[in-house]
């Protein structure tokens, strides 16, 4: 008995969002799921690594990053990866070049062993895809909204909505420690020569 009234308000909150929702589109404006590609190239230098991403979590510049790592020799790449004694003179270069920071063995084997992925496969490191709806009206975009901003982005997407051809984009990205969002989504805007 006691579970009926619990379940119809939960019924009747679920109807009034729905409307709230709705109500906040404008009449004559539709929502497009966007189409996301690309945001994750690399700098050359950087030989395939994330590091704006490596660099944010642990909370340095990425310049920083660049500097600790070349110090490191990496195993070559028809090798299995690096010896034992590789990884340690490896791993001790690295945190001569980062404790100064502030930053932990700890920290470093959990950003590294977080974005770590396969060098030279078609694999990308961990990442999240972002996920927004264009609000068109008459045919052309009119602002973006964000539903997922998702992670893992070292450079901005393409935005492209489907059936709008004219549809431009402009996409910032936030960088952080916490590494479920970080290289995330920040903001997709139209820019000013198209409104």
């Amino acid at each position: 008995m006691h579970s009926y009234p619990k379940f119809f308000l939960t019924v009747l909150l679920i109807a009034v969002l729905s409307l709230i929702t709705q109500a906040e589109v404008p009449t004559g404006v539709t929502r497009v799921p966007v189409v996301f590609s690309g945001g994750h190239e690399t700098e050359p230098v950087d030989r395939g690594r994330p590091v704006k991403l490596i660099a944010a979590a642990l909370g340095v510049k990425d310049e920083i990053f660049r500097e600790a790592f070349s110090h490191v020799r990496p195993a070559g790449p028809d090798s299995h990866g690096p010896t034992d004694e590789e990884a340690r003179k490896n791993k001790s270069a690295l945190m001569n070049a980062l404790k100064k920071y502030g930053i932990t063995d700890e920290q470093l084997n959990a950003v590294s062993n977080y974005y770590r992925y396969p060098p030279g496969s078609t694999q990308l490191w961990k990442h999240t895809p972002a996920t927004a709806d264009a609000l068109v009206k008459n045919g052309v975009v009119i602002a973006y909204e964000i539903t997922r901003g998702g992670a893992g982005y070292t450079t901005p997407p393409t935005v492209s909505v489907p059936g709008i051809k004219t549809a431009t984009a402009q996409v910032e990205l936030s960088f952080g420690k916490d590494m479920a969002t970080n290289g995330a989504i920040a903001a997709i805007t139209v820019p000013a020569a198209q409104k």
